[in-house]
């Protein structure tokens, strides 16, 4: 049986190689007349977190696809917490529908959204996922540039013997999810370039509460169930 990590490193370098051939390779020259000499490099990361950043010194943007978040996106329960999963219900990405295939493809789409973004100058401390961002997000899809990544991603898992599931998830039952957890439980969740950990301190009727513990004390986030994971005495040791 193939190692689920494994799996998950070896689709996202895919990741990797789709945005950078589908979606880098055609906007680098319009990129690269607002900073002249800019390239873009694309790596798995180990954690949860999946980010766009960009080093001015270096004159590199980087996308980081987490580890954690191609393996959550993979399952129902797991998946439909991300805002990628949120923006292609609301927005009718690929017509709406949730599926493996659906999500990792937005998630190339919508990384490379704040690369365009923060080149084009709209990117603000405080404004990230603004309306300068959903109108690059809805072009990337309407120009039929999402619509690439998602038949690259398709036809090149499948060549690796991984391919990417386009079955439409049923969505969870939150009146079953809200029973797995409770006040007072430790857990840990991404949140922007970091993961967080707390201790829930209500439950509501789709997100918990969370107050954050040890590093993280006096920090406090909403954060949507299916995005919770359990902290293990190791795990919280290695935050």
């Amino acid at each position: 049986m193939t190692d689920p990590k494994f799996q998950a490193r070896k689709l996202g370098e895919l990741m990797c190689t789709v945005t950078e051939l589908i979606l880098w390779q055609p906007a680098a020259s319009w990129v690269q007349e607002r900073a002249h000499g800019s390239t873009l490099a694309c790596r798995v990361g180990s954690g949860q977190a999946t980010y766009h950043r960009f080093d001015p010194q270096r004159k590199q943007h980087q996308i980081t696809y987490g580890l954690r978040m191609i393996q959550a996106k993979q399952q129902p329960d797991t998946a439909t917490g991300w805002l990628s999963a949120r923006e292609i219900h609301k927005r009718g990405y690929f017509e709406g529908e949730l599926s493996t295939l659906n999500l990792l493809a937005h998630t190339c789409c919508h990384e490379f959204a704040h690369l365009l973004q923060h080149s084009a100058g709209h990117r603000y401390r405080g404004s990230v996922h603004n309306r300068y961002f959903y109108n690059i997000l809805d072009e990337l899809h309407e120009s039929g540039g999402a619509g690439a990544v998602r038949q690259a991603l398709a036809e090149h898992s499948q060549q690796l013997g991984m391919a990417l599931s386009e079955r439409s998830f049923e969505l969870p039952d939150t009146r079953l999810q809200r029973a797995e957890w409770s006040v007072g439980d430790t857990v840990l969740f991404a949140h922007g370039l970091h993961e967080f950990q707390g201790e829930i301190t209500r439950v509501n009727r789709k997100t918990c509460t969370v107050d954050g513990t040890g590093r993280f004390l006096g920090k406090r986030y909403r954060v949507p169930m299916q995005m919770l994971q359990r902290a293990t005495q190791q795990g919280a040791a290695t935050l």
